[in-house]
């Protein structure tokens, strides 16, 4: 939980972001913060039980990860219809949840975790469970001394080709370049100068 509340503390320091207190991830030995931006958010993550992260592919991901601002990891896309996509691309569907630090209980659907895992150029797909009380989680309330932010672009590494088909008719801020797969920053908007995090926003 350290380098949760050192990260945030950075974050905040460095670019005028708050986080929120996020919770323990069950079977994947993580835990993490949230940092809200109204329809996306940011998450900030750690290892907190490292022989159950061992058995988790996101544990690992996350255990073997570089340390710091500059690294993210992979990303996420919402979307309504999870299980025709999953059905398309031959994912599992699996369900998941956290305990929040005031005893609320998110819900949620993924598919494609492992796979965005070892590729993180591809991102892993999301549903938030609706009618179990479970809010999206950049609609969290927050005030970042940086202003009113939202995510403008993300730049990734990988194969563009691949990417194409695993997104389908979705059309979203992505730029994408020939590399091993990779997501290289993520750049924030909605503010008189952006916010670059990432290999490429290096300070």
């Amino acid at each position: 939980m350290s380098d949760l509340a050192e990260a945030a503390e950075e974050l905040e320091a460095r670019h005028g972001l708050a986080s929120l207190g996020g919770g323990r991830h069950p079977g994947f030995g993580t835990a993490n913060r949230i940092v809200p931006l109204g329809d996306a958010y940011l998450e900030l993550v750690a290892v907190v039980d490292e022989a159950e992260a061992a058995q988790s592919p996101f544990g690992r991901l996350v255990a073997a990860a570089e340390r710091g601002l500059d690294h993210p990891l992979g990303w996420a896309v919402r979307t309504d219809r999870l299980d025709d996509v999953a059905a398309r691309l031959g994912l599992t569907v699996a369900s998941g949840a956290r305990t929040t630090p005031d005893g609320r209980v998110l819900r949620w659907r993924m598919a494609g975790l492992e796979q965005a895992a070892a590729e993180p150029s591809l991102p892993f797909l999301l549903r938030w469970e609706p009618g179990t009380g479970t809010e999206l989680p950049g609609h969290a309330p927050v005030t970042h001394r940086s202003g009113a932010v939202r995510i403008g672009r993300l730049d990734l590494e990988g194969d563009p080709d691949r990417l194409a088909a695993w997104l389908g008719s979705q059309r979203l801020p992505v730029t994408i370049r020939v590399g091993v797969p990779a997501v290289v920053q993520v750049v924030l908007a909605g503010i008189a100068e952006e916010i670059a995090l990432g290999r490429a926003g290096d300070d």
